[in-house]
């Protein structure tokens, strides 16, 4: 019976490995709701909420994104404004503390805070806190911008611009002349606390500098004509790249409020009308009770695997499980671990900016890695497919961004283990053409040969542990020991042993 069982679950080792790979898939693309815990009164000043306040107590939802701004945060914002929405929360409150993030995740977390039919307010908070680059026009986009004393918010040049210049190029400047007209023409927005009082504003190199940059004063603007703030400063701060402090933002109009913490927010916030999908709308706040959004598993999950590190490291799992399934089919472990490593990768990269032609290389270089082990070639392929790999790697992710960069040392160490297995493979190489010849034709000649029947002329002999026809000038008895002398096609010809 025992014996019938394993049978039956060998047989069916594959429909198991794919049951578990379509749950770990399911439980990846699942919906999952972000469900609110209550809130502990741990920041200073904030209300203490009880199971005595009134029926009549309005619901203000709060969350944190600390870091830069990915796939997993935006993610993890707009299903939180859409369950808030569907819980009839008052207001969305988002504490920030961001130095950027990819352009792609912050167009989708503006555009779900600007069709909101609740009202979202981000908060620059803790003290210290920044809303730089892409945080910045969070700020803007936002019902109601708060800032925290001592924070900042600013420098939304786009990384890809304000990146490292180019060796010989030098950043072009704006005739000064020019430039004394324009002050002339517009007052200065700097303010007495801002630290970039230059009157040269650096001009984009190229046309998709110059493209890029536009294209980001124009979104900047309009989400600053839209909630009535600073366009102008908001201007500066994309192609300027200057910055604000808490106070300087409050005169210039570029935050509504400075709030010591988010009982101070919801007091100077109660009361506001703003603009809800076009209708003025007025926040109703007091009393309130409050409940914090904690991370769930699909964020915690889509901040490890979109992790660009980690999803190269997947990658690169996921090819070589195949690999080796398919060189050697029947294992089952290798191509399951594969091929979830590789879907897992695939789903991260979709989110991540990556360059398909450095994805295209590290294809390239592993496929020309893997020729150099089938075929030999005195390692031409294997370094060519290395070199493929390494550049490969650098170009992957298609962003300046620190945080969405694959470490250089982890592209060493890959490319370090994958020189030595292919130092190993021309080793074996090498050892194997110097090796004695045990197979084959020549293998065949200088060998004894037993004659397995009376024959005067040609008949049938055995060597190598195979039976062959032969011929030889003298008649020779059953049992008697020749030796190979040549092959011609599948007849041996045979002479006496020495």
């Amino acid at each position: 019976m025992s014996r019938q069982f394993y049978s039956l679950l060998r047989h069916h080792k594959i429909i198991l490995w794919g049951g578990v790979v379509l749950f770990a898939l399911l439980m990846l693309l699942w919906p999952s709701s972000t469900e609110p815990s209550e809130n502990s009164p741990a920041e200073s000043g904030q209300a203490t909420v009880t199971d005595s306040l009134p029926s009549a107590t309005h619901s203000i939802w709060t969350m944190s994104i600390k870091g830069a701004i990915g796939p997993a945060s935006a993610d993890w914002l707009v299903r939180s404004l859409e369950n808030a929405t569907e819980a009839s929360a008052e207001l969305l409150i988002l504490k920030l503390d961001t130095p950027g993030g990819l352009d792609k995740s912050m167009r989708d977390i503006n555009q779900a805070i600007l069709a909101s039919s609740i009202p979202v307010a981000v908060y620059v908070y803790p003290k210290g806190a920044r809303a730089a680059s892409a945080g910045t026009y969070m700020l803007y986009a936002a019902h109601v911008a708060v800032m925290a004393p001592a924070t900042n918010l600013g420098a939304a040049t786009p990384v890809q611009i304000g990146g490292p210049e180019m060796p010989g190029q030098q950043p072009q400047k704006k005739d000064p002349q020019t430039s004394e007209q324009d002050q002339e023409q517009k007052p200065d927005d700097s303010g007495e606390g801002n630290n970039d009082e230059s009157s040269d504003v650096p001009v984009p190199a190229t046309t998709m500098e110059r493209k890029q940059i536009n294209d980001a004063v124009a979104y900047i603007r309009g989400l600053a004509g839209l909630r009535g703030r600073n366009a102008d400063w908001a201007e500066r701060a994309v192609r300027e790249a200057v910055s604000l402090d808490a106070e300087e933002a409050l005169k210039q109009n570029v935050i509504d409020y400075i709030a010591q913490n988010i009982d101070d927010l919801i007091q100077q916030a109660n009361g506001r009308v703003v603009d809800l999908n076009g209708q003025p709308f007025k926040m109703a706040l007091l009393p309130y009770s409050l409940k914090e959004v904690q991370p769930d598993w699909r964020l915690k999950l889509l901040a490890v695997i979109t992790d660009p590190s980690v999803a190269y490291i997947l990658m690169l799992v996921g090819m070589y499980g195949l690999i080796f399934e398919f060189y050697n089919p029947g294992l089952g472990g290798p191509g399951i671990i594969g091929a979830i490593c590789l879907l897992i990768a695939l789903y991260a990269l979709q989110l991540l900016p990556i360059s398909y032609a450095g994805l295209a290389l590290i294809l390239l270089g592993v496929g020309l890695m893997i020729a150099e082990a089938f075929s030999p070639s005195v390692g031409i392929l294997g370094i060519g497919g290395l070199v493929a790999f390494i550049v490969g790697s650098v170009m992957l992710m298609d962003t300046e961004l620190p945080a969405f960069q694959i470490a250089y040392p982890m592209i060493a160490g890959m490319a370090v283990a994958f020189a030595v297995m292919l130092g190993l493979m021309l080793h074996m190489a090498l050892r194997s053409r110097r090796q004695a010849v045990v197979s084959g034709k020549e293998a065949l000649i200088g060998s004894p040969a037993e004659v397995l029947d009376d024959f005067d002329g040609s008949g049938r002999v055995l060597t190598h542990g195979e039976v062959w026809q032969a011929r030889y000038s003298k008649p020779v008895r059953k049992g008697d020991i020749l030796m190979v002398k040549s092959v011609d096609g599948l007849i041996l010809d045979l002479e006496d042993r020495a």
